[in-house]
């Protein structure tokens, strides 16, 4: 399967060239050429199938003609080693927990899926491949740590100074080896611009081979549906419409859940739940796309004012405005709002929500509404470890820390200070 950009001037490329370029020559993200639906047999035997099964047959025809079938196993097996249980908070509503693996994150998926592919299509390669990756929070750590030590691959991550947790940023600054963490003076808005500025910049392109770990990425962002296919195994038996609440940033996951979708997945509908970032939900309010400035909250991963996946939600309902209301809705919620229902949450059921979960529950809560009967699910994105402080001070109780994180505490941070992009230029030149 090839892929061609959005922007639809420039050569359409293999599933290898879209990983390696990250972007196209246009500016455009890649997108699959077609996306052909999984036999309806799949689904109604999914429950007899285990996570790596699914996740070969969710994949497989986007990767196929690039990594052989026995490599896409090893591959799978490398990164799903953890588990993604469902849990349930209250009648009608559970969460999907995402934060099982090394960095506590749901990014861990799509960055070792994409770091193992880059690993397999470095192999005998003379040229070394960086990676140039933004993150508002999670997408870092995940990053940093699916990307150590792999040969032929260097690692460098801007992030905003100040705005991450001091967990997120310990781990994107502590590893060392094939990874350098760039602290940028401003927001994750601003990290986003350079990385897509040098992207554009051919004196550096002549330079070396860069890549994007952002959900820009295709081997980035398309693991992401096997999350979804993991939960409707898990709620298949409920017997009742499933309605998916993401926590929303960058709209990589929530774009990933509508390709599951379109795989034959049944779902009812999809909730984008954001903080006061809220470009999207005023979008499906008034139909106009009005990027702007994005605004610090404690739910920072979707701290985003012009998310870049949108294009791509756009695109698979083909700019039908009436298409894409009938999937999806989009919510935003205050800090307040946030800190309030991580209370409620805790004190109704014993769980910890964080604050990126405690939105996805306030956008399910809300659909709800006017759904009622309705099987909701809500992302938990993060382990609330992440955001220890936030998380402590609100529900008013201390968060024991898991081992993933503990590896971190002690180590010391590096990072190299940047205001503008030329200085991001001139590090990648004199690496």
């Amino acid at each position: 399967m090839n892929f061609y950009s959005l922007n639809k001037k420039a050569p359409e490329v293999s599933f290898k060239d879209a990983v390696i370029k990250g972007i196209a020559p246009d500016k455009g993200l890649y997108f699959p050429e077609q996306i052909d639906p999984l036999p309806a047999s799949f689904f109604e035997k999914i429950e007899d199938l285990t996570d790596h099964e699914i996740a070969f047959n969710a994949i497989h025809q986007f990767v196929a003609k690039e990594i052989p079938n026995d490599r896409l196993r090893e591959i799978i097996a490398k990164v799903l080693d953890f588990d993604f249980p469902l849990v349930e908070i209250e009648e009608n509503i559970s969460t999907l927990e995402l934060f099982h693996g090394p960095t506590m994150a749901f990014k861990d998926v799509g960055a070792r899926f994409m770091a193992n592919c880059l690993g397999y299509f470095s192999e005998g390669e003379k040229q070394d491949v960086t990676v140039l990756v933004a993150t508002s929070g999670d997408t870092g750590g995940a990053v940093a740590n699916g990307f150590l030590g792999v040969e032929g691959v260097r690692v460098v991550i801007l992030y905003p100074n100040g705005k991450v947790s001091d967990i997120q940023e310990r781990q994107l600054t502590t590893l060392g080896q094939n990874i350098t963490a760039l602290k940028v003076d401003g927001t994750f808005d601003d990290c986003q611009k350079m990385v897509k500025t040098a992207f554009l910049d051919e004196a550096l392109l002549e330079k070396m081979q860069l890549t994007s770990a952002n959900s820009i990425n295709v081997a980035r962002w398309l693991p992401q549906l096997f999350y979804f296919l993991f939960a409707y195994k898990q709620a298949k038996s409920k017997e009742k419409e499933i309605v998916f609440s993401i926590p929303s940033g960058n709209f990589g996951n929530v774009c990933a859940g509508m390709v599951a979708q379109r795989l034959g997945m049944p779902v009812k509908h999809f909730v984008a739940s954001t903080n006061v970032n809220d470009t999207v939900p005023q979008f499906m309010k008034t139909e106009e796309y009005k990027p702007k400035p994005s605004t610090a909250t404690i739910s920072n991963a979707m701290d985003v004012g012009d998310p870049s996946n949108f294009v791509r939600i756009r695109h698979l309902y083909q700019d039908n405005f009436d298409k894409l209301k009938e999937s999806l809705s989009s919510y935003s919620f205050t800090d307040a709002e946030t800190r309030e229902t991580m209370k409620k949450i805790y004190n109704n059921s014993g769980y910890i929500a964080d604050p990126h979960g405690a939105v996805g529950y306030l956008g399910l809560k809300k659909y709800q509404e006017s759904h009622p009967g309705t099987y909701g699910i809500f992302l938990e994105t993060a382990h609330p470890v992440k955001f220890l402080d936030v998380v402590e001070d609100t529900i008013g109780r201390t968060v024991e820390i898991p081992e993933q994180i503990k590896k971190v505490m002690d180590k010391e941070k590096k990072s190299i200070s940047i205001k503008e992009y030329d200085e991001l230029k001139q590090y990648l030149l004199n690496r």
